[in-house]
């Protein structure tokens, strides 16, 4: 395992975050065992959100620490302040509701590191920063960060908590694959990946900020499952926002290339999409959704898998030689 940190946090972090939507108390069995192959990994990074699962993803992830004894190396990324169907919800109000929520169902006093789940720009991002300051102060949190947020919205951000002597936004949380996302499959899902989103990766890298990026395999669209000859026959199979977002002629021809790649070097598809997003030139820590050991080892192999420049180009049609 690798591991990075991130201001404010004093445990390591790892640079696979195994993502917890898929948790339920009626299935805690399974779930232990999934935590406890990614513990055994050496991943200490888990992800959750206040919406995932009515709330029952952090109620296990609080049974499996108080159960394991290790909310000490546990880091726990929680989520707050999704929209709903009746209106945005980045308030102070809504991020002080959510978090006391989390915080409960966790059985935990404090969120390692915090996540605004989406934006609202129409609203100043000023008191938005009082409030997530105000709760690191409390020690509910050790760290923020903002999920589905422009660049420019959290170097606003910055310059106002800079300017006020507070803490800024320490992460950003966006999707990005090697796959482009031609159409958001939820409401306000930004992502960084593609040639249009080249600006954004840039700034990110002019930042030095971390990224916990999400969706490595597009939704599916690199789950081995599909190829270019039967994407059409398979569609089904897959929740309607992947294809909108993902089935492009451009898409087709960088997952073309994978299955050329993952053939050549022995692994799957999965594992060269992941092993991408890794190798990127950027401060990286990938959500992964490892539904059981066997694919925890996979994605270890992937993130023990470096993509020279050439094949990193290759796979994003950049070049036509690897």
């Amino acid at each position: 395992m690798e591991y990075s940190s991130v201001t404010g946090i004093e445990k390591k972090i790892s640079r696979l975050v195994q993502g917890c939507i898929m948790l339920t108390r009626q299935k805690q069995e399974e779930g232990f065992a999934l935590l406890d192959a990614a513990r055994t990994a050496g991943i200490t990074a888990y992800d959750t959100g206040h919406i995932y699962g009515g709330g029952d993803c952090d109620r296990m992830l609080g049974l499996w620490m108080e159960a394991r004894r290790n909310r000490d190396e546990a880091v726990i990324i929680g989520k707050g302040a999704h929209l709903n169907q009746d209106r945005n919800r980045v308030t102070p109000y809504d991020i002080a509701s959510d978090m006391a929520d989390t915080l409960v169902r966790l059985r935990s006093d404090y969120i390692d590191l915090y996540l605004l789940h989406r934006d609202d720009p129409s609203v100043p991002v000023g008191p938005i920063v009082d409030a997530l300051n105000e709760h690191h102060a409390a020690g509910r949190i050790h760290a923020f960060g903002g999920s589905n947020w422009t660049p420019e919205r959290i170097s606003e951000a910055n310059e106002y908590a800079h300017k006020h002597n507070l803490l800024p936004f320490a992460v950003s949380s966006p999707n990005f694959s090697l796959a482009e996302q031609f159409e958001e499959p939820w409401t306000d899902c930004l992502s960084i990946s593609g040639p249009s989103q080249a600006s954004e990766r840039q700034a990110y890298a002019d930042m030095g900020m971390p990224l916990f990026t999400w969706s490595s395999v597009a939704r599916g669209f690199f789950s081995g499952k599909i190829t270019s000859a039967n994407a059409e026959e398979v569609r089904d199979q897959f929740d309607g926002s992947m294809p909108k977002s993902y089935y492009h002629e451009d898409n087709f021809k960088r997952l073309d290339r994978a299955w050329a790649l993952a053939e050549e070097k022995g692994l799957s598809v999965p594992q060269i999409a992941l092993a991408y997003v890794l190798s990127y030139p950027l401060n990286i820590h990938a959500l992964v959704g490892s539904a059981n050991a066997d694919e925890v080892a996979s994605n270890e192999q992937a993130l023990a898998t470096r993509l020279s420049d050439a094949e990193m180009a290759w796979l994003d049609l950049r070049s036509e030689e690897r």
